[in-house]
């Protein structure tokens, strides 16, 4: 999404933020913990993935992707909403505003389709294991990780630049960063075709991947009802069960958020976005390391 020449407005001025300053105060150190989490939880799962021999396995590959998109993604948006929660001059320009939406999309859009790759991943191990290496081979992964930021960029961004919005007096956002749902509230002329566009663009990027992912997991659970042993069953549960809760939390706030598009922006929203922008990312790396002890060994040799 572009600024445009006719665009007159220079700044916004985000407005989201209470006024209580010691509620700002509560708010910024415990952003800042969720933040100092993010860093570390996903920078170690980082490292621990390319350090750890017994992580060299496409599940990992695909999840140190993840990682890296958590990491640039909370970053995007929470370092610059830590320093207006401090601040009284709490205004950021329109390009710069234009630049965190723009990323902010690609990088939410390329998690959206990494955690369908990762549940395709989980439906080929459970339910062919025998074949997995075969179809799941490194050469594949690398290509499938190409193609999935690719078509997260081809999707997400390049449409944003089909019809700029422009702003014309209005720049107050209700908001603690850049959301292009609050964008065209206080956006000049007809904004039709940008709300048409953003629907089709959910539809493509949450509907579709929710269902490919609801499906796989019914075949997932299917054949894993069929595993005669309860360890088996047990161990292929827990392989899984990381990565749905994963799925319900960053699936649940993007569709309620994206999909539940009303004609005004509600404050709630702001809240909602809060999830999938900033507490997603902190719990990633812990969901996927507390019930795996390949992970929690590789993180205690390069803690100790």
């Amino acid at each position: 999404m572009g600024s445009g020449n006719q665009t007159s407005v220079k700044e916004f001025i985000l407005v989201g933020f209470p006024q209580n300053r010691q509620i700002c105060l509560l708010l910024f150190f415990s952003s800042l913990f969720i933040y100092i989490l993010t860093i570390l939880g996903n920078g170690f799962m980082i490292c621990a993935v390319i350090v750890g021999p017994k992580l060299h396995t496409p599940m990992y590959f695909f999840l140190c992707n993840l990682s890296f998109i958590d990491l640039c993604l909370s970053t995007t948006s929470v370092p610059k909403s830590l320093i207006d929660l401090l601040s009284k001059d709490r205004k950021i320009s329109v390009l710069s505003c234009m630049a965190q939406v723009n990323i902010g999309l690609f990088l939410g859009s390329t998690e959206i389709i990494l955690l369908t790759v990762m549940a395709y991943d989980r439906y080929i191990a459970i339910c062919s294991p025998l074949h997995y290496t075969t179809i799941m081979n490194w050469k594949v992964c690398q290509n499938i990780a190409v193609f999935t930021w690719s078509l997260a960029f081809f999707l997400a961004v390049v449409p944003t630049f089909s019809k700029p919005l422009i702003f014309c007096t209005k720049n107050k956002l209700d908001h603690f960063s850049c959301e292009i749902l609050m964008l065209m509230e206080i956006a000049c002329g007809n904004v039709t075709y940008s709300r048409i566009k953003t629907f089709v663009l959910s539809l493509v990027l949450l509907i579709t991947p929710f269902i490919f992912i609801v499906v796989s997991y019914c075949l997932i659970i299917l054949s894993i009802m069929k595993i005669k042993s309860t360890s088996g069953r047990s161990k292929a549960f827990s392989t899984c069960a990381s990565h749905l809760t994963v799925i319900i939390l960053f699936f649940g706030t993007s569709i309620t958020m994206y999909m539940g598009q009303t004609k005004y922006f509600s404050s709630i929203h702001k809240y909602i976005s809060i999830v999938y922008g900033a507490i997603t990312p902190a719990l990633n790396p812990l969901l996927y390391s507390i019930r795996n002890n390949d992970v929690k060994e590789t993180l205690y040799k390069l803690i100790t």
